[in-house]
C-alpha cells in the first residue's frame, strides 16, 4: 500500500521547464535503475564510487533486523534506570538522528560541536541515567573521539564503568569497531558500509539513536517502504523524478540556491538534514544546489528569493513556494535521497563524493600539531566586544567600526552571490547568533545561509568549497568561559573549536574568497552588539 508522499509544482513556468526533463529521466529508466542499484547512472568517472554508494535504496528492507535489537537494548537500559541518551556523532551520524527525534518529541541530547561550555552542559547532566551513543563511520572523526574521551573520564571520575554505558555504532572494520570491541563497550552496531553518511538516516547511523531514545523507528522503514514502489517507477508520475527534474530546470536556468520552509509539515528540523544531503551530494566542480534553510514559514525569505533561487516548501504549499513537498518523515528522507542523486546526474557530477571537505580538516589539524594550536591572531580592529580579523584585500584601510567592516566584507559579494554565517559557538547558550541570518538576507538581499561550527564543515562545507564560487564568510568565534581538557591528546576543547575556524578559514581565504572573522571577547556583550552593527545596515545598501 502506497504512503502519501507528493511533490507539487505550483510554478507554471518551472513546472513546464522541468516536463520533458522527467519524460526523459522516465523514459531513460533511471528510477528503476537507481533503485536496482546502478552504479552507471553518473558516468564512468563516477562508478567506482557509486558501485559501493548505493545500498541506501534498499534499507527500508534491510534495516529490519535491526529494529528487534534496538529494542532489546533499550528495554535492558530502561530496566536498569538508562533513560539518558547522549548522542557524539557529527553530520549523518547526527543529523537524521536529531530530526527523528525531534519529530517524535522524545529527548535526545546531540553533541556535534567542539564548543566547552555546550559539551560541559551536557555533561552536567545526571550520568547515573546516561548512556553515551558514539557514532562515526570511519571512527576517526575527531570531535566525536574527543567527546568519547572526555565522557569516559567522566563516568569514571564519578564511579560508573564506561564499558557499561558506552554503544558504538560504526562501520564494520573500522578503527573505533577494533577499540570499541577491545575495551569492551556495552555493544557495538554496524552499519551498511555501502552508505554514505548524508544517505545514512535509515541505517544503524539514524536508528540506533533514535530508537534507543524512544521514537518509532519501525514506522520510519513501513513509511519509506510504502513510498519505494512509487520512487522505482519509471513513470512521469514519478515524485522523485518530478522533485530532480524541478530543481535540475530552476538550475539550469541559473537558480542555483534553493530556500527551504517548514510549512506544517510535523517533521521538526528536516531543513538541516537536507541541507547537509544536497550541498554535499551536489557542491563540486564548481557548480551545485546551495540549501538556504529559513526559519518557519518565514514569508520574507520566500518573498525575497531571487532567480538565483528556487523556493521549496516542506509541506503544504504556501504563496511564494515553487515546489512543495508532503509525506511523513521516512518516506521524505527516501524521496529526497532519490531526488538528490537523480539532480547529480543532471549536474553531470557524482553525487556520492565529498572531495573538498578534507581540505578544512588538514588545516585545522595543522593548527592543533603546531605550537599552542597555532599562532596568535591579531585583530585588524577592535570594536567594543568584538576583534575584527579579515583575511583577503577586500578591507580597505581606514575602517574602525564593526559596522563598516561589515559594509567592506558584504559589498566584497558578487552579484547573484551569498553570504554564509558561520558561528563557532553554542548552539545552546548562543541561540540568539541565528538571529543574524534573517537580519543579514533583508538587509542584503543576497542569499544567506547559517551555520554552526563545526558541525556545517561536514554539511554544506563541501559546498563552500566545491560548488559555486561566489560566497562571502563571515565566521563567528568567542572566548569561552571554561575550557575542557580532551584526555590523552594535546589540546582542549576551545584549541580544538579554534583550530577549525581558522583553519577553514585559511582554506577559504586561499581560494580567494573573503572571510570575515569577528571574535567576541565576551559573548553575550559581543553579540548584542553585532546584531545592532547588522541592524545598522541600510536595506540593500551594503553591497
Amino acid at each position: 500500500m502506497a504512503t502519501e508522499i507528493s511533490v507539487d509544482i505550483p510554478d507554471v513556468a518551472l513546472a513546464a521547464e522541468a516536463r520533458p526533463l522527467v519524460e526523459q529521466l522516465a523514459a531513460d529508466a533511471v528510477a528503476g535503475k537507481l533503485a536496482a542499484q546502478d552504479a552507471t547512472l553518473w558516468g564512468p568517472d563516477a562508478e567506482p564510487e557509486a558501485s559501493i554508494r548505493l545500498s541506501w535504496t534498499t534499507l527500508h528492507e534491510s534495516s529490519r533486523p535491526l529494529l528487534a535489537e534496538i529494542d532489546a537494548l533499550r528495554a535492558e537500559l530502561r530496566a536498569e534506570g538508562l533513560d539518558r541518551v547522549v548522542l557524539a556523532g557529527m553530520g549523518g551520524s547526527s543529523l537524521a538522528p536529531e530530526v527523528i527525534t525531534a519529530s517524535a518529541g522524545v529527548p535526545l541530547v546531540v553533541l556535534d560541536t567542539t564548543d566547552p561550555g555546550q559539551v560541559a552542559d551536557a555533561l552536567s547532566g545526571d550520568l547515573s541515567r546516561t548512556v553515551l551513543v558514539v557514532s562515526s563511520k570511519s571512527g576517526t572523526t575527531v570531535e566525536t573521539d574527543s567527546h568519547r574521551r572526555i565522557f569516559e573520564r567522566a563516568f569514571q571520575q564519578n564511579g560508573i564503568d564506561p564499558v557499561t554505558r558506552i554503544i558504538v555504532v560504526t562501520d564494520p572494520g573500522s578503527p573505533m569497531e577494533s577499540a570499541a570491541r577491545e575495551a569492551g563497550y556495552r555493544k557495538v552496531f554496524t552499519a551498511d558500509p555501502h552508505v554514505g553518511g548524508r544517505y545514512s538516516a535509515l541505517t544503524a547511523f539514524g536508528l540506533v539513536p533514535a530508537g534507543l531514545a524512544g521514537a518509532d523507528i519501525a514506522a520510519l522503514l513501513d513509511d519509506a517502504a510504502a513510498a519505494f514502489p512509487e520512487l522505482e517507477a519509471d513513470a512521469d508520475s514519478n515524485p522523485a523524478l518530478r522533485l530532480a527534474a524541478a530543481l535540475g530546470a530552476a538550475h539550469a536556468r541559473g537558480a542555483e540556491k534553493v530556500v527551504f520552509a517548514d510549512t506544517g509539515s510535523g517533521i521538526k528540523g528536516f531543513g538541516d538534514w537536507v541541507e547537509q544531503l544536497i550541498a554535499e551530494s551536489t557542491g563540486k566542480d564548481g557548480t551545485g544546489l546551495l540549501p538556504v534553510v529559513v526559519e518557519g514559514t518565514d514569508a520574507p525569505g520566500f518573498a525575497d528569493a531571487g532567480a538565483d533561487a528556487t523556493t521549496v516548501a516542506v509541506g503544504p504549499a504556501v504563496e511564494g513556494a515553487q515546489i512543495s513537498t508532503t509525506g511523513p518523515l521516512g518516506a521524505q528522507f527516501l524521496l529526497w535521497e532519490f531526488a538528490t542523486a537523480l539532480v547529480g546526474r543532471l549536474l553531470g557530477i557524482n553525487p556520492f563524493d565529498q572531495p573538498d571537505v578534507e581540505a578544512a580538516k588538514k588545516a585545522a589539524r595543522a593548527l592543533l600539531d603546531g605550537p599552542a594550536g597555532g599562532p596568535a591572531a591579531t585583530p585588524t580592529l577592535v570594536d567594543g566586544a568584538i576583534e575584527v580579523h579579515a583575511s583577503g584585500s577586500w578591507l580597505s584601510a581606514g575602517v574602525g567600526t564593526v559596522a563598516e567592516a561589515l559594509r567592506a566584507f558584504l559589498a566584497a559579494a558578487p552579484e547573484g552571490g551569498y553570504v554564509a554565517v558561520q558561528a563557532y559557538l553554542d548552539r545552546l547558550d548562543d541561540a540568539s547568533a541565528a538571529v543574524l541570518r534573517p537580519e543579514l538576507a533583508r538587509r542584503t538581499g543576497l542569499q544567506t545561509t547559517f551555520g554552526w561550527g563545526p558541525r556545517f564543515l561536514h554539511s554544506t562545507g563541501q559546498y563552500h568549497k566545491g560548488g559555486h564560487q561566489n560566497g562571502v564568510f563571515l565566521q563567528i568565534t568567542g572566548d569561552s568561559e571554561q575550557d575542557l581538557e580532551v584526555p590523552d591528546r594535546p589540546y582542549t576543547l576551545a584549541g580544538l573549536q579554534r583550530a577549525q575556524a581558522l583553519g577553514d578559514g585559511q582554506v577559504l581565504a586561499d581560494r580567494e574568497r573573503p572571510v570575515l572573522r569577528l571574535h567576541l571577547t565576551d559573548r553575550a556583550v559581543g553579540l548584542v552588539e553585532l546584531v545592532k552593527a547588522v541592524q545598522d545596515l541600510s536595506q540593500g545598501g551594503s553591497r
